[in-house]
């Protein structure tokens, strides 16, 4: 494979100190560019820079990516302070990408369409034609000022999250797939021209009609229609959501002959963010095997350290805690580029005389993961609402555990077989006795196991209270567990997860829950005539609007206000 690409943002959160970390782009506001603090800060960054770089181009990557072009132009619509605070942040990244360069990684940055400020909105005025020639006067000017920059990693479906304080904040524009088209016919010419690479990201939240890009052959198809350019690259997830197990692989990577890339996870933000062992060798190892009937796929993305909104902080090739992060980036490439089985990568990974002890405790914890972390039936099952498909996973998410009464009727109802799903949680949980044994002989972190133990155990007090009938018991075992878990792991010590109750009995009844699901969640790609085309696609978010409008604090703060908000979703 041509391309072996990895994130490199780890150093730029160096000393970064906000509470929940929006671990989805540099936290721009946090680097200082004026006083001592700028001196010491960057110096900083750009030695861990260069120990990040050496250690995965010694693995094997060749290219690395940093954020964002934006924030690195000085177009004149620009308001003088943000030219002004621009050339300096491209003084400091020039410096970076000479440091990435040196190590002998290809550099590519990020950017979002449509990154701007308000006295650039005034000229654009919500045009698009406008916002296209602003945006590849950027680019054309980017490229003339960073001839060592290869190309640009383009994202046209997700926007800043909420909690971004910037004065350049991204926002979602294109709404069609033939607005995607035309976006990118008239930007190709740039790339072509200047011997760059234009990487085209299909990763959606499922926002306006071109929302369902990830996984909709048609709107895929006209998104990409006439693009036969040798500087056109095709980025995708490798499943039809965001990285969670249980998916299958992507079928766009069967029918698309342009060239791709698929995009992995080392540090699985749904699955511990690298506290814990969640290891993805086998999952790719499998997408690894079906992508070989694939056509043109010419390399692969892993995020070390992009994605997810978290107390968790740990740092891949930065400290030492970043071991489980860096075993998947291991995983990733010795599988998808060299050819290697789990076995041999897991032996190179430990040494020949941990090897087989390693390999136990993974497919132990490889268990726990599947079988708890995950409740397998519900997991399986193929949902849509919208234009997204329904995440394997909805009662933990980023770095909470939810054990809400309405949550509990949501999973009540697509869980037949309770007794089951039981049985499952608590065979998995058994196998962490052995894994903090093997953990110890094999001088690994075993703090990580008993964090996940602790954690774990209140997945599992969260699972009998949504399978099992009401019980007030129970309801005073997950409270009296939860301040113990919390006194356990003081975030002095060390970050948690965040355990959100609310066991008040909701409105929802199960009447209501099952008329719900049959109305707005579909089990197949395709919409279905009446019911998504009129009604959820657009009589659904005229509703929601209207509920936004009056009674907007009754939805859950969490839903109200991390990343881009349940808002986007309604588009």
């Amino acid at each position: 494979m041509e391309l072996a690409l990895i994130d490199a943002i780890g150093p730029f959160f160096r000393g970064y100190s906000r509470r929940v970390i929006n671990w989805s782009k540099i936290p721009f506001p946090h680097l200082a560019t004026c006083g001592p603090d700028r001196e010491r800060q960057w110096t900083e960054i750009r030695a861990e820079l260069a120990v990040f770089a050496g250690k995965v181009r010694t693995l094997g990557f060749n290219a690395a990516s940093l954020d964002d072009v934006a924030h690195l132009s000085l177009h004149p619509w620009f308001e003088p302070e943000v030219r002004e605070r621009n050339a300096i942040l491209r003084e400091e990244f020039r410096l970076c990408f000479a440091v990435l360069r040196a190590a002998g990684l290809r550099v590519f940055v990020t950017s979002d369409f449509l990154t701007t400020t308000t006295a650039v909105d005034a000229h654009l005025r919500d045009h698009l034609g406008a916002a296209e020639t602003w945006f590849r006067e950027v680019v054309a000017a980017f490229f003339d000022d960073f001839p060592e920059v290869e190309g640009v990693i383009l994202r046209i479906g997700e926007s800043d999250g909420l909690d971004v304080s910037d004065p350049l904040r991204s926002r979602l524009f294109l709404r069609t797939a033939a607005e995607v088209n035309r976006l990118l016919h008239s930007l190709l010419p740039i790339f072509e021209q200047r011997g760059r690479k234009l990487i085209f990201r299909t990763w959606t939240v499922g926002a306006h009609l071109v929302g369902d890009l990830l996984w909709h052959r048609g709107r895929l198809a006209q998104a990409l229609a006439g693009i036969t350019s040798p500087a056109f690259i095709l980025s995708m997830k490798y499943g039809e959501s965001d990285f969670f197990r249980y998916l299958p692989l992507n079928r766009h990577f069967f029918r698309i002959d342009l060239p791709k890339i698929i995009e992995l996870q080392a540090r699985r933000e749904y699955e511990g963010a690298g506290e814990y062992p969640s290891f993805i060798g086998w999952d790719v190892e499998r997408y690894a095997r079906e992508l070989r009937e694939a056509r043109n796929v010419v390399g692969f993305s892993v995020w070390c350290q992009t994605g997810g909104w978290h107390t968790l902080r740990r740092r891949a090739f930065l400290q030492p805690e970043g071991v489980w992060i860096e075993l998947n980036v291991v995983a990733a490439i010795r599988v998808l580029r060299d050819d290697l089985s789990v076995e041999e990568t897991v032996g190179e990974f430990f040494g020949p005389e941990r090897a087989a002890g390693a390999l136990e405790l993974l497919r132990r914890a490889e268990i726990v993961i599947r079988e708890l972390l995950y409740i397998v039936e519900f997991a399986e099952q193929k949902l849509f609402f919208r234009r997204v498909r329904i995440p394997p996973l909805l009662h933990v998410y980023w770095d909470s555990v939810f054990i809400h009464d309405a949550v509990r009727r949501v999973i009540a109802h697509f869980v037949h077989d309770p007794e089951e799903a039981l049985r499952e949680g608590e065979a998995a949980f058994a196998n962490f006795d052995r894994m903090q044994v093997l953990a110890r002989e094999l001088a690994l972190p075993e703090e990580d196991i008993v964090f996940m133990r602790d954690t774990f155990e209140m997945i599992l007090l969260a699972r009998r209270y949504y399978l099992l009938p009401p019980d007030p018991a129970l309801e005073r075992q997950i409270k009296a567990a939860k301040k113990a878990y919390k006194k356990r792991w003081p975030r002095s010590h060390r970050q948690r997860y965040r355990i959100r109750t609310s066991l008040e009995a909701s409105r929802l009844g199960r009447r209501t829950v099952s008329w719900l699901s049959r109305l707005l969640i579909r089990r197949q790609r395709g919409y279905r005539h009446v019911l998504d085309r009129v009604f959820t696609l657009h009589v659904l978010s005229w509703i929601y609007r209207l509920f936004q409008v009056r009674h907007r604090k009754a939805m859950p703060k969490f839903m109200r206000k991390t990343a881009m908000g349940v808002d986007s979703l309604f588009r």
